[in-house]
């Protein structure tokens, strides 16, 4: 049985372990129920919160350690 690779960030780059899930939707495209997620490393949880937070798809950031996806 294969090991399980930690979650990466998701900015564009970084190959760093996430430690936060980013949990969205785009209401012109995704039903109101449905979520996507985008993960982030502590450095990049700022920058991508805010570029989704902008657009009103940001629903909640947890930490990856109490996210159940």
């Amino acid at each position: 049985m294969g090991k399980t690779e930690a979650p990466r960030c998701s900015r564009r780059g970084c190959r760093a372990e996430a430690t936060w899930a980013l949990v969205w939707n785009n209401p012109k495209l995704h039903t109101p129920d449905r979520r996507k997620v985008w993960t982030a490393c502590d450095e990049h949880r700022e920058y991508l919160s805010t570029f989704l937070d902008m657009r009103g798809f940001l629903r909640e950031t947890v930490p990856m350690a109490e996210f159940e996806g």
